[in-house]
């Protein structure tokens, strides 16, 4: 039983499927449909973002069976409390030959070790584990335990959805705002529907709170026709509600999927040659609290990667990126950090370096047991030329152990100072020619 004084989005949570705002294209998959319709669920994870509605789905899934539940959050639930009940769940099995439904939200974070006592369980079929997790369950759960279960991507809500949600919110409320404050809500929720709600919950006990008559005409809720449906029509500025409600939600999660995905972002859009790009995930991330440092050390990795040779500047710039933020700190340092993101995106790229490294490790491992040619050891009348007695400094002798084939791992581009390169690779080259 929900609490009259519980939050609108508790109250507003979805009792069964058909009251459930988006999440069709699930609802009406196959493999889904078929565990609705025959009311025999099978183990699964929904995978989403916040406030998507994975937690939703499990209420629903449980009003809708008669099989026990039990809750677990990953964020307070210890390993001896785990075992404790497991051991109660497959009495219970072993009594009644019926599972019981297993929630544990945030399931990414119960360490290998929490995540293995599950397995059994899920293996007899004396728990139906379901879990919520914000974070791609390819890292976060383990293959055992992941190969046991399906795993359901939701999607984030659209604005539309949002929206819907949010009348749904203002009709429970006996209330209504025009379309244009329902739009600026959902624009601020970041996507997540929870969020959403609980924006909308501000907005109006802010209002009714205040002694500004000119946005309704105040009424109890015994005076309004709740036959009919009728509602107060809150009329409210876009400028009134930026005033009550905070800053924009950014959706963005520190070390979760978010955080991955605009990091990933934020480094294509340098690979791509699009500073302006780069600048707007930069900024997002600033924005949504990432650790600058962290953006300064994937720019050096950028530098190298994506760019090395072709311009060595880059690595100045993004070293230099990372020197400023440690002197001058933040918020100061975000310009240094965009100068060297600018730099990075307008330089000429190559992953000649990154290439050269990539198939010099697989060389390394395949031969990782070669001895050092006695010339190259380091020891006194091994046979090693000194290349400043040759002409040109140079020598020719071999670099690689003997059993296998000297081999090319860089390769400079044609773009940007590795032309320069190219020209010195050659000349090096034909010197060991003769």
């Amino acid at each position: 039983m929900i609490k009259t004084d519980s939050p609108l989005a508790e109250r507003l949570r979805p009792q069964k499927f058909s009251e459930i705002i988006g999440h069709q294209k699930l609802i009406n998959s196959p493999l889904f449909k078929s565990m609705i319709q025959s009311g025999k669920y099978r183990s699964m994870i929904f995978w989403g973002t916040p406030g998507c509605g994975k937690t939703t789905f499990f209420n629903v899934i449980k009003n809708s069976t008669t099989l026990s539940y039990h809750n677990f959050s990953a964020v307070n639930s210890g390993t001896e409390e785990i075992k404790k009940v497991m051991k109660t769940v497959r009495d219970n099995y072993y009594t009644t030959n019926r599972g019981t439904i297993i929630f544990i939200d945030e399931i990414h974070r119960f360490n290998k070790a929490q995540q293995d006592i599950f397995l059994p369980y899920v293996e007899e079929g004396s728990v139906i584990l379901i879990g919520a997790t914000t974070e791609n369950p390819s890292y976060s759960i383990i293959p055992p335990l992941r190969s046991r279960v399906h795993v359901f991507q939701l999607e984030s809500h659209g604005k539309d959805e949002l929206v819907e949600l949010l009348k749904r919110g203002t009709k429970l409320e006996y209330l209504e705002f025009s379309d244009e404050i329902y739009s600026a809500v959902a624009d601020m929720s970041g996507s997540d529907g929870r969020k959403a709600l609980s924006l909308l919950e501000i907005v109006i006990e802010t209002v009714i709170n205040s002694d500004k008559s000119e946005h309704f005409q105040q009424k109890n809720k015994s005076e309004i026709d709740e036959i009919d449906g009728s509602s107060r029509f809150i009329s409210i500025s876009i400028n009134e509600l930026e005033s009550i409600l905070p800053q924009k939600q950014l959706l963005y999660d520190k070390g979760g999927d978010q955080f991955y995905n605009q990091i990933s972002a934020l480094h294509k859009s340098i690979r791509g040659s699009d500073p302006q790009g780069a600048l707007y995930w930069f900024s997002r991330m600033v924005l949504g609290g990432v650790d600058i440092r962290y953006i300064c050390r994937r720019l050096i990795r950028i530098a190298s990667e994506d760019i090395g040779l072709a311009d060595p500047n880059a690595l100045l710039q993004a070293v230099a990126a990372k020197e400023a933020v440690d002197f001058i700190g933040m918020p100061e340092g975000d310009n240094a950090v965009a100068q060297a993101i600018v730099y990075l995106a307008l330089a000429p790229k190559s992953n000649s370096i990154y290439m050269a490294v990539k198939k010099s490790v697989e060389d390394a491992i395949k031969f990782s047991t070669s001895e050092v040619p006695k010339h190259l050891q380091n020891r006194a009348n091994s046979g090693y030329k000194y290349s400043h007695d040759y002409p040109n400094s140079y020598c020719y002798q071999r670099y690689f152990p003997f059993d296998m084939d000297e081999k090319i791992y860089y390769k400079p581009s044609n773009f940007g100072f590795e032309k320069e390169l190219k020209k010195r690779v050659d000349w090096w080259e034909s010197l060991k020619k003769r």
